[in-house]
This record gives structure tokens, sequence and C-alpha cells, in this order.
């Protein structure tokens, strides 16, 4: 039975039912599980270790609710740097089919450093292509290595061009082996207990990318053995209009019509939705991973996130892909959503008087969507705030830095509204992946030589 003693925080954001925020907070935690949550005063005084965490402020883990990790390897490729979608996604293909095993390995560990590094403690990726014998089971060992939690999507493509789809047919597989693989995958991995390292995901590419009969499949046996579903939807323009030309429905609809909807599904982008399907999301617990950066990025438009939260929906926030946001970094994704979505209110709001304008987001929303709002998305109770019971996970950032000078009267709203900083502290289940800043668990500069020579390989071909 170990302990951890966190001390003297110069405040603790809890994210507790009651949003809590403890001065001279700490924690007191047995075996990765936090027993106590308030301030020092209050908590033991002696542990097996103890954190002293003067000048820093502590905030819950943060939970990224969709990345494609493999893309770090293709971050500014030149011919799909000023692409839309459909564009960018024809460019790179090629490029992905030529991805190895040890390429999913290296990529992984890449992504997931750099999100330990910015205060992640809990990353969900969609992998969906398994060129030249990858396998999710390669992302899964490279993420063992680093000590993030991972809820690890099988994804997948079955509808290539041949068949009316966007891939090219070179990187789809078949339904029955995608299936089958899904099946070992849950059977091999998927972990339902409190405090889980590992959760596998079902989930299918999009609607462009896979048939109708795969959807139904997978939501079935995901159902059968109790994991979740995930896929992308509505996040273009091009996408609506794909979907009624070749199902005769809107995406969301589709997705009603193949039994896509409920507790235990979340959708990235979410961003072509109307006010009836913001309410079908609502009464069915569907939850979405708002991307700001990616969907920037890719000039795909701005998410509905303040519609979606007066609603009740469930949102959390992704990184993406990093070929389309060409970065991993959780809490300056936590800044994106907070300014796209006053942008969003701006240009709403033009011809309304300032009485009817809509609210704008606060930093403390933003920090929610970030922690709480990512343990919603992804269906977990024991992650996404600190209270007595839940997982150890969390961030500290020091507070006495450039960046954060002349803005320490209101520290929460420093972490968001000013520069994104890199974590001091991140500890995942107790543990340190982070520790004055510098990542514990690899050898990060063997790390980036061997991502860069990958990258240069699957460029050159």
């Amino acid at each position: 039975m170990s302990t951890l003693l966190v001390k003297h925080a110069a405040l603790l954001i809890t994210m507790d039912d009651l949003r809590r925020e403890i001065p001279e907070g700490g924690l007191f935690i047995r075996d990765g599980f936090i027993e106590q949550v308030g301030a020092t005063s209050e908590l033991p005084t002696t542990a097996d270790e103890v954190l002293d965490l003067r000048g820093h402020i502590v905030i819950p883990g943060l939970i990224n609710t969709h990345h494609h990790f493999y893309q770090t390897l293709t971050r500014a490729v030149p011919a799909a740097q000023n692409a839309n979608l459909f564009n960018w996604l024809k460019t790179l293909y090629p490029i992905w089919a030529r991805m190895t095993p040890e390429d999913i390995y290296i990529s992984t560990q890449t992504a997931l450093a750099e999100l330990a590094l910015s205060g992640c403690t809990t990353a969900s990726d969609h992998l969906y292509l398994f060129p030249n014998g990858s396998r999710l089971d390669d992302e899964i060992a490279a993420a063992q290595e680093i000590g993030v939690r991972l809820h690890a999507s099988r994804g997948s493509m079955s509808l290539g061009e041949s068949q009316g789809g966007l891939p090219p047919d070179s990187v789809v597989d078949t339904e029955d082996h995608i299936l089958r693989d899904s099946q070992r995958l849950i059977e091999t991995y998927h972990d339902p207990k409190p405090g889980a390292m590992v959760q596998i995901v079902l989930a299918p590419c999009s609607p462009f990318s896979v048939t109708g009969d795969l959807m139904r499949e997978s939501a079935r046996l995901a159902r059968q053995y109790g994991v979740h579903l995930h896929t992308h939807l509505a996040e273009t323009q091009d996408e609506e209009v794909f979907c009624l030309q070749k199902f005769g429905y809107r995406p969301v609809a589709y997705m009603e019509s193949l039994e896509w909807v409920g507790n235990d599904v979340w959708f990235a982008h979410a961003v072509h939705v109307n006010t009836a399907e913001i309410q079908v999301f609502a009464q069915t617990g569907c939850g979405v991973a708002h991307c700001p950066s990616s969907n920037m990025r890719l000039a795909s438009g701005i998410a509905p996130v303040m519609r979606y939260l007066a609603h009740g929906v469930k949102v959390g926030l992704g990184v993406d892909g990093s070929a389309s946001n060409d970065s991993s970094h959780m809490l300056g994704e936590a800044r994106q959503a907070m300014l796209l979505a006053r942008l969003a209110a701006g240009l709403e709001g033009a011809s309304l008087s300032s009485q009817d304008a809509p609210p704008l987001m606060t930093a403390r929303q933003a920090l929610e969507l970030a922690t709480r709002g990512g343990a919603a998305v992804l269906g977990r109770s024991d992650i996404g705030s600190l209270e007595p019971g839940k997982c150890a996970d969390f961030v500290a950032f020091n507070l006495n830095t450039l960046d954060y000078a002349g803005a320490l009267h209101d520290p929460v709203a420093a972490l968001v509204f000013c520069q994104p900083q890199r974590a001091s502290y991140t500890v995942v289940h107790g543990r340190m992946i982070v520790k004055d800043g510098v990542l514990q668990t690899l050898d990060l500069p063997r790390l980036i030589e061997r991502h860069n020579r990958a990258a240069q390989r699957l460029l050159q071909g």
C-alpha cells in the first residue's frame, strides 16, 4: 500500500460537483486513488512520497477525447497545408498506406509524450487504417510504456473508392476481419474496472468510409461487450452532401437509422448540426468531441458548443489528428475552444442588442470541457475531478513564470487566457509521468530522432 501526499498547492481546482477551488490545497493518495482532498492543514502530514507544490496550481488531469496518434508523422505536409478535409485526406492516404507497425509504435509515443507534457492524463485515439501488418496492439504497447490512460479505438474503413467511398482501396479492409479483430481486441485488452489504464472502443471511421452494415454490426458487438462507440460525424458540409446523396439522410439522421445513438456513443466534430439534431444528442445521451484547432485548420466550420451545453449535451475536447492540428497540446486546445466559442458568439450576436447577445465561454467552462466534460464523453466516472474515490490523475503548473506575470489575481483564468504552458507535473494514478517539466518514462531525444527518420521515409516513398 503506497501513499502520496500533495501539499501546499497555491490553488487546487477540484472540478467536483461544488467546483471547489482550495487555496493552500492538497491531496492524500493511496494506491493510485484519492483518499482525501482539502487544505494542507487538514491532511495527514506524512506519506511514502511527499510532493510540495508551493507556487503551483493543481487541476484534474486533462482528457483528450479524439486524436489520431499516427498523424504526428505527417505534420505540415506541404501538399496538404491548404486543403479542406476531403482533399486533405486524398493527399495523405497514400502516404499513410506506407506505415509499418514500428511507425504506429513511434508515433503513439510521440503523441502521448506531447500530450503528457501539456497536462493530459487520459487520451482516446482513433486508429482506423492498418497497413503492412500494423495492429492496434502496437499502439497499446507503446502507450503502456508512457503511462497515460488510453481509450484505444479500433477504427475501420471498408468502403474504398471502387465502391463509392473516399479512401483508396489499398487502405480498406474486409468487414469480416474488422469485426473478428474488434472482438479479439475487446477480449484481450478491455478493462471495465475503475482505474482502468486501457479500454477498447469500436470506431468505424466515418459515414463515407464504411458501409451501413459495418456500422450496425459494430454497434451490436460493442453493446454485447459493453464498450463504447465512436466515429467522425457532421464535420464538413461536403459530408452532409455525401450523406444526403448516398443514403438519403443528413448525417445525424443516418446515425439514428443505424442505431448509433445513445449514452455509449460519442461523435468527433459535430460541426454542421441544427437545433433538432442537438436535441437528438441531448435526449439520447450522445457525446461530442469538440476539435476547435482542427476545424479551423481545415476550414470546416465552428461547432455550436455553447448551444450543446445549453441543451445538456456532453462535450469534451479533442486535439484531433496531428496532421490537422499539427500539435497535441491539451491546455492549448482548451484555450482555442474558449476563443473560437467567443468568435462564434460575436458573429452570432453582431446584429443583436447587447442584452440578447449570446454568452461568452469562460475560462472555467473551457477547463471543465477538458476535464469533467471529457470524462462524461468517454463514459468514465472515475476521472475528471479531484475528489475521494477517484483516480489520482492531476496536473500542476508553475505560476511563477513570465507567461503568468500580472495574471495571478485569477490563476485559473490565467491557465486558459495566457500562453499555454508545459506542465510541471503530470501524475497518472499516483505515478509521476512528468516531473519538473521533464518526461520521466522514456528517452525523448532518442524518440524525436527515430520519429523524424520515420516521417522522412514516409514522405519520400
